[in-house]
């Protein structure tokens, strides 16, 4: 070998001549195509086990001398290089096993660092499940039975109902509310988040609504069951703690009064305000005069303020300085509040500062009571990372429409429902239409969803369809199949029982085939065109093809429209939690 070959073959590191064959499943060595190569087999290269002697690395040819010295002296002797079209036979000894190879330094400190680095994710990991547990011991649960779901689906639109008591609890509220009180619902918000996630409307209810509260179960701390006694014709916050009452209840009268029903509850006290807005750093407001309440305590100059703790709270509990200086002013107040306690939640401020979330974190889990259905931490973060997705400015406050009480005279302390405006605008939550400008997106997939209403249509009697009861009353099913049959024509019907899953709405499913029957039997209907669900059809007893009708909860009789709104009511005091106002 010439100098200039010589120094090429100095320059490769043995270990890495040594490759997997695939077709034997072994190592073999493999030499550089530009070292010249002889075609026969050198002798066995000793095995430094086998000798006793130490094993030769690459400086071994500098310092042996010629290959004919080193034999002659004893030395260890390489083999001679093979040409390239050899194939090469692994020495004995070494088969199945590749030589080990020296780690450089910086692979050695590669190899420190990933260690170390995988000892500090296992590390982060463990503490921050230790840190997840520390959290979910913080978090109070109360069991309210059928009232609540048993767990959250991050895919279906959802309705949290919001409940401020009126309870004392921590130091400092000797001020606010009723010493004796049991808690009764001082600030109730019915939050409802679409499905999509583009909107959410956060529905307030006076506490001096005149409300017919219904019977309700309660599971007593030895776990047995105890019906408390509906009333009628009194204050809304009685629904809670009066009785014995507890957030199921609540939730049941929401649903006697709006028709919604709360999927879940996230209760607080008063403790809770000043915890929380002390650990985002504060909450901005604004006011339009200055304040100086006597009964609050609360003294704020005109323009913009920064509140937490304690003066936070005095703040939304002050009532006889805004407005008409009675609760529907002050809910307006509260709800400024809310939407400027949400832009400070969700701000690069608060999300950016890992003291601040840790903060909120402890505060938050402290200051809650929730239902079992939401009970976990990790649940709990999925409902904010849900409603995290909505922007702020299609997050409307909305109050329930209501009209003074006749029955109070000219002392107006209460309040009634209003028949003329209010049912539009629980229609509007039910049915999932949004109160701020449908986004155009959002329009063009309506609009794809009406087209499908629209073309040809077969003959009743040419409509083949099933019927499934999946979650109306018990029995609609059998009275939509007579319905059909004796005044609509559709003679081709049959009552399939009951769906496997229970539907908020109600769907028309069909093969592609299909679609003209599916169009006339939505005329029939009145469903709409969010109603029909392109996809596959079922074969009956007879071998015949036929398209699904799955009734849902919404459904409201036979002959009764599906119709829903599309757009929402006009509502007087609307805002946004994008926006900023000032209280006065």
């Amino acid at each position: 070998m010439d100098a200039q070959g010589r120094g090429r073959a100095d320059n490769i590191d043995p270990a890495d001549q040594w490759v997997l064959n695939p077709n034997t499943g072994e190592y073999e060595l493999r030499l550089s195509p530009s070292a010249p190569q002889s075609p026969v087999p050198g002798p066995r290269r000793p095995n430094p086990r086998d000798t006793g002697g130490p094993a030769r690395g690459r400086g071994d040819a500098a310092a042996g001398g010629t290959r004919e010295v080193r034999q002659a002296s004893g030395a260890q002797v390489p083999p001679p290089r093979r040409r390239r079209s050899a194939e090469p036979e692994p020495p004995q000894g070494r088969r199945n096993r590749r030589p080990v190879k020296q780690k450089s330094k910086a692979k050695k400190v590669l190899a420190w660092t990933a260690g170390g680095t995988a000892f500090v994710l296992v590390a982060v990991g463990t503490a921050g499940y230790l840190y997840l547990k520390h959290l979910e011991g913080n978090v109070t649960t109360t069991d309210v039975g059928n009232a609540a779901k048993d767990g959250f689906s991050k895919d279906d639109a959802f309705n949290i109902l919001i409940i401020g008591t009126d309870k004392r609890t921590g130091k400092g509220n000797k001020g606010y509310g009723d010493a004796n009180s049991v808690g009764h619902a001082d600030t109730n918000i019915l939050l409802h988040v679409s499905k999509d996630r583009t909107n959410a409307t956060a529905l307030s209810i006076p506490r001096d609504l005149i409300v017919n509260v219904p019977d309700c179960e309660t599971i007593q701390p030895d776990g047995s069951e105890k019906v408390i006694a509906g009333s009628r014709q009194v204050r809304f916050n009685e629904s809670l703690g009066q009785e014995g009452r507890d957030p199921g209840c609540t939730m049941r009268t929401v649903k006697e009064v709006t028709g919604i029903t709360p999927d879940h509850f996230v209760m607080v006290d008063f403790n809770a305000v000043k915890t929380l807005t002390t650990a985002v750093g504060g909450v901005d407001v604004c006011l339009t005069h200055a304040v100086n309440d006597r009964d609050s305590h609360l003294k704020l100059p005109a323009g913009p303020s920064k509140v937490e703790g304690e003066q936070a709270l005095a703040f939304v509990r002050t009532r006889h300085s805004w407005g008409n200086a009675g609760d529907l002013d002050r809910i307006k107040v509260q709800q400024q509040f809310m939407a400027s306690l949400m832009r400070k939640m969700t701000s690069g401020d608060t999300l950016s500062n890992p003291s601040k979330l840790l903060s909120l974190a402890e505060a938050a889990t402290k200051a809650l009571t929730v239902d079992k259905g939401i009970g976990k931490v990790s649940t709990l973060k999925d409902v904010a990372l849900e409603l995290k997705k909505v922007p702020t400015k299609h997050i409307s406050f909305v109050t329930v429409p209501v009209l003074d009480n006749p029955a109070d005279g000219i002392h107006h302390k209460t309040v009634i429902v209003n028949p003329g405006a209010a049912p539009d605008v629980f229609d509007a939550i039910k049915n999932d239409v949004s109160f701020t400008e449908v986004k155009k997106e959002e329009k063009a997939a309506k609009d794809a969803q009406a087209a499908r209403l629209k073309g040809s249509r077969s003959a009743p009697s040419e409509v083949r369809v099933r019927i499934l009861n999946g979650g109306a009353e018990g029995g609609s099913a059998q009275e939509t199949l007579q319905w059909l049959q004796n005044e609509k024509g559709v003679l081709k019907s049959e009552n399939a029982g009951n769906a496997p899953a229970e539907l908020a709405k109600t769907t028309l499913e069909y093969a592609p085939a299909q679609a003209s029957q599916a169009r006339e039997l939505a005329a029939l209907m009145g469903l709409p065109g969010s109603a029909l669900k392109p996809g596959r059809s079922v074969t009956n007893s007879q071998g015949l093809p036929e398209i699904t009708l799955t009734l849902g909860k919404d459904f409201k009789g036979a002959g009764a429209s599906f119709s829903t709104p599309r757009k929402p009511p006009k509502i007087d005091d609307k805002t946004t939690a994008n926006e900023v106002k000032c209280a006065g």
